[in-house]
């Protein structure tokens, strides 16, 4: 796929990969609007991903997850999705027509450094689950709906932010 100007740039990958940090970063350095559908959410909800699952389930924050990324219309914009965005095919598929899909890729150890507690991050999953499972069952989808998949694990975020950069068809 080659990149458009104009489209979008899509960031996906589990909760901790840095896609809202380095989704901003991105926005900045070329010059686009910046969307986090976690703000829109939360927004349209009323109260913050934590309260929402607790009040909710982990299924209806996917469903609301599903519906405001389906509602965006948005041409130049970084768009950095919640963790559990691509488990909507019909949301996957609404982003894809209109950019490009970037997975940034963590490893476990790096993730379990960086979230401190599921519960306390609003990660829409079901309970029981730990990250690990999350991401096992995660990481399929992720590479299915990727059309380019950056690895990010061990890099701080401006090197993060140059090796999406590099790799970008820009």
């Amino acid at each position: 796929m080659v990149f458009a100007q104009h489209e979008n740039i899509i960031l996906i990958g589990m909760p901790g990969a840095g896609k809202s940090t380095l989704g901003v970063l991105l926005a900045k350095a070329i010059g686009y609007d910046f969307i986090d559908t976690d703000l829109l959410i939360q927004r349209l909800a009323g109260m913050t991903l934590v309260d929402y699952l607790h009040n909710h389930g982990y299924q209806a924050l996917r469903q609301l997850e599903a519906e405001v990324i389906q509602g965006l219309n948005s041409a130049s914009s970084v768009i950095a999705t919640g963790g559990s965005a691509v488990y909507s095919d019909e949301a996957m598929y609404h982003l894809k027509a209109s950019g490009y899909v970037v997975y940034l890729q963590c490893v476990l150890d790096v993730l379990d450094g960086r979230i401190a507690s599921m519960s306390d991050r609003g990660i829409a999953a079901p309970s029981g689950q730990t990250l690990a499972d999350v991401q096992a069952e995660r990481i399929p989808l992720y590479e299915h709906f990727a059309d380019l998949t950056v690895e990010v694990s061990h890099q701080d975020s401006e090197q993060a932010l140059a090796s999406i950069l590099q790799q970008l068809p820009l």
